[in-house]
């Protein structure tokens, strides 16, 4: 009876959430968070989340990535990651770098700021995606620059935290085979998805080996979704999700990255059954996707990780000074490299460089994972260290869905960056030409 007390006691947060985000005009997801910090240390949920609450909670982290990548555009995904190799490799960087010298500076240990630059380093993707949907700029240029970035972000980070975890606990040395292995279970996990959507996903294909053997057209996704007339489409979409999901996971990645890739090769044309049908499967199963991604499940997830901030007085205050200047360090370092990586190496405009700069600035999954290597398995990081990094990651988070909330009217033009020089107003956007 526990695991149903909690998930009614989040369901109702979640809830309130939705029901003070639409009072407020902001994204729901700042709610969750908050929520999630606020049970925990209230003790109404458990520091410790059931096996059940976990698992439902990683459930809806792929649901949400699997829905938005649902709604992505794939060639529009590729030609984003060939603009996004810059924001990613800055954008890990200069975090990595800030938090490697801060940490060091405070307390003089290279292994532990080690860990903490590896736990600033990834961008929670997930939790920017679902700030910008409800800000409906999820379909934006700069939402798949942000999506393609992290993702190779993500990469990098894997294997950064598999050649350096192991020096930093002092389990084993560098070595090429190692680096090469991560490297290599990318590189067949991207292959493995190319083939999924030249071979086995599509019915129809303007490749030549359709043509030879026909047969081919009869055994795509289209038919596995037409079982039963569609009526069972929204189950068949999730099931793919599921499974590539898992076999992301067996390559060394979040299953949120699997579920995402998915989405972004399930199209629409999938769901045209028959020329004739009166039933539109695809907006039909867009719509259940939607509801469980965004609603009633998806959310457990963001309550779950407001849950990691368990608040002890007395070492917050100690670690005040450290969580102020790790925060506006990451805060600033990561725009600032993101945005101009992204408009001088991506040619993203200004207006969508700054969007995605502020897109960056989450921090969630991998972090929480770095933390519990450094902190509980191996006790490198200290509990003053801990509480900065975990404190920090809540505030970055909670940043992000504020500050694209802010941003909104100027991306999309409704007002203009204005300084005071000289006692005349200069329009900024006018100056370095933001849109």
């Amino acid at each position: 009876m526990h695991d149903m007390f909690f998930l009614t006691i989040i369901w109702s947060g979640v809830y309130l959430s939705h029901f003070l985000a639409s009072k407020t005009k902001l994204t729901p997801v700042l709610y969750f968070l908050a929520f999630g910090s606020l049970m925990v240390n209230m003790g109404v949920l458990p520091e410790e989340s059931t096996e059940f609450i976990r698992g439902f909670s990683e459930i809806g982290i792929i649901l949400i990535m699997f829905a938005l990548g649902f709604e992505e555009d794939t060639l529009r995904f590729i030609k984003g990651i060939k603009r996004s190799w810059g924001i990613a490799l800055f954008g890990a960087l200069a975090p990595f770098a800030a938090a490697y010298f801060i940490s060091f500076y405070f307390w003089q240990d290279a292994k532990l700021a080690l860990m903490c630059g590896l736990a600033m380093t990834a961008t929670a993707v997930s939790l920017t995606m679902v700030s910008l949907k409800s800000e409906k700029l999820h379909g934006s240029a700069a939402a798949t620059g942000i999506m393609t970035s992290a993702i190779l972000d993500d990469i990098a980070s894997l294997v950064a935290v598999a050649i350096l975890v192991p020096l930093a606990t002092g389990e084993s040395d560098i070595s090429a085979l190692s680096i090469l292995t991560v490297i290599g279970k990318a590189v067949a996990f991207f292959f493995f998805i190319v083939m999924l959507e030249l071979l086995i996903f599509p019915h129809d294909s303007k490749l030549s080996l359709f043509h030879k053997i026909p047969i081919l057209r009869n055994f795509g996704v289209k038919q596995f979704i037409s079982f039963g007339d569609g009526s069972q489409s929204a189950l068949a979409v999730l099931l793919i999700a599921l499974v590539i999901s898992m076999i992301a996971f067996e390559f060394g990645f979040h299953p949120a990255v699997g579920a995402y890739m998915a989405g972004l090769i399930v199209k629409q044309d999938y769901f045209r059954l028959h020329d004739d049908s009166k039933v539109d499967r695809y907006t039909q199963t867009r719509e259940v996707v939607d509801s469980v991604a965004f609603s009633w499940i998806g959310p457990v997830f963001f309550v779950e990780l407001g849950t990691k901030i368990v608040l002890d007085p007395s070492i917050l205050v100690n670690v005040i000074p450290q969580v102020i200047t790790l925060t506006i360090a990451i805060f600033v370092v990561q725009i600032l490299s993101a945005s101009i990586a992204a408009r001088f190496t991506g040619s993203y405009a200004w207006h969508e460089s700054i969007l995605i700069g502020l897109g960056m600035l989450g921090r969630a999954e991998l972090a929480f994972v770095v933390m519990d290597i450094g902190y509980v398995q191996n006790s490198i990081l200290t509990t003053d260290a801990f509480y900065t990094l975990m404190v920090t990651a809540f505030m970055l988070n909670v940043a992000v869905p504020i500050s694209i909330k802010i941003w909104k009217p100027y991306f999309e033009g409704g007002k203009q960056l204005k300084i005071k020089l000289g006692g005349r107003e200069h329009f900024l956007s006018k100056v370095i030409n933001l849109k």
